[in-house]
């Protein structure tokens, strides 16, 4: 016997809670591990089955379908090889939503982190008015993007709420067109889907900075630091985690912007607010042409994946120079 399981004898004449509690926890048996691990598996198997269903499955048929002419109005479809890619490089309108998509995600990107660490840096108090903020800074999160799509065109429409106060204040003399011009109806887009998207960068960047301890601050100040050197010396490393999530998801749902435009626009005027995901759609239900657009799903697939990684490694190594 060990000199350990000497000195965690229970003395005698104990309760047996006080026993419990004097020799410790038990030793988990090989047998009850295996017999916990059995109960998980068949939950693991289902996630694991549900993965390759719906995620798995669609991915690999979408790639077979790209190599056909698949019609849903036709019987059958025949393998055409590389046509559907080939095309891709020939096609203006593809060209066209791929440049409006990347300014999209730029803009976005840039102006959700910047406003958000600003919000939050204003918000991150404890008292309940600043809690009460928070939660509505967070509302436009958590509605649809066609209720958000719907509530911004009841503004930006000729007659609509920002029209009437500019010239309720007599800025203009005339309505203007927000969503009727290529530039206007672009800046429009990109400022609705930031207005949506700050609202999650914002309840990031609270949490990563209520994190972040408050003697950090304390010896900046000693050390005779100001509100900028703070932030730049402790704030900014310190958030450095929550700006790779926040720049990483605001790019992916970015890419994938759909239901904001079809609303909001339509993809107009002439096609020049078509995202790539909204022509993919267009191009499927539109114009039938279910291998083609499958083509155009995995290249949209592929850049998305090549972007997200290529950011998520350049901010992890910044976190660790951090």
């Amino acid at each position: 016997m060990s000199a350990d399981t000497r000195l965690r004898r229970p003395e005698p004449g104990l309760a047996p809670s006080e026993r419990r509690a004097a020799t410790g926890p038990r030793p988990t048996s090989a047998r009850t591990r295996v017999r916990r691990g059995l109960g998980l598996a068949p939950i693991a198997w289902a996630a694991i089955g549900l993965y390759l269903i719906f995620l798995i499955y669609p991915i690999l048929r979408s790639i077979m379908t790209s190599f056909t002419d698949r019609n849903p109005l036709q019987l059958e479809s025949s393998f055409v090889g590389f046509d559907n890619y080939t095309e891709m490089f020939n096609d203006p309108n593809l060209h066209r939503s791929l440049v409006f998509t990347l300014v999209v995600v730029v803009f976005v990107t840039v102006i959700s982190n910047a406003f958000g660490i600003l919000f939050a840096i204003l918000l991150n108090k404890t008292t309940t008015n600043f809690r009460i903020m928070r939660t509505l800074v967070f509302i436009p999160q958590v509605l649809s993007g066609v209720i958000v799509a719907f509530i911004w065109r009841s503004i930006l429409t000729q007659d609509g709420l920002l029209n009437s106060s500019l010239a309720g204040m007599g800025l203009i003399d005339s309505p203007i067109s927000w969503i009727g011009t290529p530039e206007l109806a672009t800046m429009s887009i990109c400022i609705v889907v930031s207005w949506v998207t700050i609202a999650f960068t914002t309840v990031v960047y609270t949490a990563s900075l209520q994190a972040v301890p408050a003697e950090l601050y304390e010896a900046a100040r000693m050390d005779g630091a100001n509100a900028f050197k703070r932030f730049h010396h402790v704030t900014f490393p310190m958030i450095a985690p929550g700006m790779t999530i926040c720049v990483v998801l605001c790019m992916i749902t970015t890419f994938k912007l759909y239901d904001i435009i079809a609303v909001l626009t339509g993809g107009g005027p002439a096609g020049s607010t078509e995202s790539a995901a909204f022509y993919l759609v267009n191009v499927a239900f539109t114009s039938n042409r279910f291998g083609y657009s499958s083509a155009i799903s995995i290249l949209l697939l592929v850049m998305t994946a090549l972007v997200a990684y290529g950011v998520t490694a350049i901010l992890r190594r910044r976190e660790a120079q951090l």
